[in-house]
């Protein structure tokens, strides 16, 4: 992404608040927040998209789902469909989306998404953004969650939405 990538800094409810934050410039002030979105896509055969960030990025070679900011007079939703898209080449319609829960982190609003797919869509990744992906079953997300090869802020993440994430993916097939 581009250093002048810009995002709507919000209020605490995720209300922009007319301020705008250029990344790269630091995190936006305290007491303010900009929306980051994350999707994970559960295929109709039972399994979920894990990506392994790039390794010239923050958190290298970390996996996690795509996610990334919502940029200015983005919706979280779009923010979501636009990065999934982006990262590994799945395109969803915003229907298609179920907000799993909203995380409130020091400076960011954390939403994850889930999309129910049909089979398991080819993924074609950034190879800026992501090293690799590949489809495993959420055992398999708990497992690496559990031994540290989630991204540090999927912790906290994990363990505020793990059970709501678990029976939105198995409510879908």
């Amino acid at each position: 992404m581009a250093d002048d990538e810009m995002w709507d800094v919000t209020d605490v409810q995720g209300t922009p608040t007319g301020t705008l934050h250029r990344r790269g410039d630091g995190p936006v002030p305290a007491g303010s927040f900009h929306i980051v979105a994350s999707v994970c896509v559960a295929a109709s055969t039972g399994r979920v998209l894990v990506s392994r960030r790039a390794e010239g990025k923050e958190y290298p070679l970390a996996w996690e789902f795509p996610a990334g900011s919502a940029l200015r007079g983005e919706s979280s939703r779009r923010g979501a469909i636009r990065e999934l898209d982006e990262e590994v080449g799945i395109s969803v319609l915003p229907d298609d989306l179920v907000l799993v829960g909203r995380v409130v982190e020091e400076r960011a609003l954390f939403d994850l998404w889930c999309a129910h797919v049909e089979g398991e869509p080819e993924v074609t990744v950034d190879p800026d953004e992501v090293l690799e992906a590949e489809w495993v079953d959420l055992a398999e997300v708990r497992r690496r969650w559990q031994a540290g090869l989630f991204a540090t802020p999927w912790n906290a993440r994990f363990a505020q939405l793990w059970e709501t994430l678990d029976d939105t993916v198995r409510g879908g097939r």
